[in-house]
Parts: structure tokens; C-alpha cells; sequence
């Protein structure tokens, strides 16, 4: 909740005036999509009443140059809207007590983890036939290295046509220094017939249910927790952690999945929509926009950030 209102804070001096700036180009960029409507509607009703086809052809040619300038103003636009404001987030992010400055977090809007990284969690059984991310973060937090980035997984399904969504949201991979042993698994519940087939896999390395060893009713109550045999669930799994993840579930309704797999730690936030995406039509000027973004990143981190304070 603190790191919240500093945020909220960081955002009043430092978000939120670049917003003010981007609302302004985004205002231009309204206009002249208004004026560019307005001579499109201009010709039609030239051609209409003149009928002259060589007046029309030439008249299309500046005209298809002026649409194709304002489409390139609008791509611009969402181009550097998200690198911007994502920069400031990483930087205030940066600022905490457990980054090092030596390895400051880096952004990569067209990078992505790769896939059999991803598929290395053991989290989700599927080919991936669809497989892309964006917006790339590196960096460090404590003595972890980590990586995140939106991810976007699709598959065959096998009852229809065409392909169905496996995940959607931001995933992050971190990897913990010294050498470690044991795996654990965390789906959530109401999404077991989704995972059948992971569970399945993870139960034939000889995992098992170990949700008897969490001790909070919550997160025992919304997930299926597996691990390996001689796996030390608490020491991973920390009780703190746990709360933080019921409580970002409960106050957001998205699913969180986890995988500890001896050194390699993955965790994965669903989300249903492009994070930060500009508006075109409509303001950006929303706190809840950007809060949104810095609460699913903060979750990550403070997943890596957790287990490197407890080994």
C-alpha cells in the first residue's frame, strides 16, 4: 500500500505532466483527423454533382497523401506513447531500495522472452504455434536477474477451427544465483480442466498435491499447488507471498500463475488488454491507466524481490 501512494505521488510530478504533454499531441492529431474527414466528404459530394472523372483523379492524389500523413501521425503517436510513459514507471521502479544501480531496468518495446524460455516453466503444456510479446524488461532486483515482457500464446484447438488463447498477459523469468533444488507449481483452481495436461505432465516427474503444507485458507482455497518430492514448500512459498497474491487477485480478478524450478523462478499475470495502449478517440489522462500497469509489474518483482530476501 505504501509503494502505491508513492507512486501515486511520482505520478502527480513526473506521469502525469508527460500525459498532459501526449494529451496535447493526441488533440492535433483529432483535428486533423476531423479536417481530413471533412475534405473526404468535400470530394465525395464534388463527384457527385460535377460527374468529372479527371477533376476527381486529381484531387485523390493530394488527398490520398494528406489521409496517408495523418495515418502516419496517428501511428507515430501510439509508437512512442507507451516507450515513454513506461520509462517513467521503470524509473521510479528503479528508485527502490532493492535495485541495483549498477543494473538499471531496460526497455525493449519490440523484444520478448523466448519461447522455449516460456514454455520452461512448465506452467502451460501446449505447441505454442502462436507466439509473440512485446515491451521487454530487464533487469535486477536483489541478487535475482530478471526478464518480463506481454506475452501473447495461442494453440490449435482441438475442437474447432482455428486457434485458442493459452495465455494472454505478462510473464517474467528470474533467475536465482546459487544453485537450488525442488519444483513447485501454482495453477489457479477454477482453471484446472484448462491445465489438465501440464498437471498431468508434472505429475509424471513425480510431483504431488501439497496443498495441505500451505497454511493460508485464501490461496489455498483459489490454487492448486504441486511440488516435487523433499521440496521445502514454505521456504519457496513463503507465507507473505501468498497474501500478496490473494490480495492483488482479489482486488484486480486476474489469475496469477507461478513455477519455482530449482534455480529458475516464472511468474504470469493474465490480462485481457493491451497495457497501455493509447486512446485515440478518448483522453488518456487516467491514473487507473498507468496504475494498472505499475501494480502487475510491481506483483512480479515483488514475487523475485521475496524469494531472494528468504535464501
Amino acid at each position: 500500500m505504501k509503494r502505491i501512494e508513492e507512486f501515486r505521488m511520482y505520478y502527480n510530478h513526473t506521469i502525469h505532466p508527460e500525459l498532459l504533454r501526449m494529451e496535447k499531441r493526441r488533440l492535433r492529431l483529432i483535428r486533423l483527423f476531423v479536417l481530413s474527414v471533412l475534405i473526404l466528404s468535400g470530394v465525395f459530394l464534388l463527384e457527385f454533382y460535377l460527374d468529372i472523372w479527371v477533376l476527381t483523379l486529381a484531387l485523390s492524389i493530394p488527398l490520398g497523401l494528406f489521409l496517408f500523413y495523418v495515418a502516419y501521425r496517428i501511428q507515430r503517436f501510439r509508437n512512442t506513447f507507451k516507450p515513454n510513459i513506461i520509462n517513467l514507471v521503470l524509473d521510479f521502479i528503479d528508485d527502490g531500495a532493492n535495485y541495483d544501480v549498477n543494473y538499471p531496468l531496460k526497455y525493449n518495446p519490440k523484444g520478448f522472452i523466448e519461447k522455449q524460455r516460456f514454455l520452461g516453466s512448465q506452467i502451460f503444456a501446449t505447441p505454442a504455434e502462436s507466439y509473440h510479446g512485446e515491451d521487454f524488461i530487464t533487469g535486477k532486483v536483489g541478487n535475482l536477474e530478471f526478464e518480463m515482457c506481454e506475452l501473447f500464446v495461442s494453440e490449435t484447438s482441438p475442437v474447432k477451427n482455428g486457434l485458442q488463447e493459452v495465455f494472454k498477459g505478462v510473464f517474467m523469468h528470474a533467475t536465482f544465483p546459487e544453485e537450488t533444488n525442488g519444483r513447485i507449481i501454482i495453477w489457479p483452481k477454477r482453471h484446472r480442466h484448462r491445465h489438465f495436461r501440464a498437471i498431468r505432465d508434472f505429475t509424471w516427474m513425480d510431483a504431488v498435491d501439497v496443498s495441505h503444507e500451505i497454511m493460508n485458507p485464501a490461496f489455498r482455497e483459489a490454487f492448486l499447488v504441486y511440488a516435487t518430492n523433499r521440496t521445502h514448500v514454505i521456504g519457496i512459498l513463503s507465507e507473505p507471498m501468498q497474501q500478496a497474491i490473494v490480495d492483488f487477485r482479489n482486488e484486480t480478478g486476474k489469475e496469477i500463475y507461478m513455477s519455482f524450478i530449482n534455480r529458475e523462478i516464472y511468474a504470469a499475470v493474465t490480462e485481457d488488454k493491451d497495457l497501455l495502449e493509447p486512446h485515440i478517440i478518448r483522453s488518456n489522462l487516467s491514473f487507473e491507466l498507468i496504475r494498472e500497469f505499475f501494480r502487475d509489474i510491481h506483483l512480479l518483482l515483488k514475487i523475485a524481490e521475496d524469494f531472494d530476501q528468504m535464501h
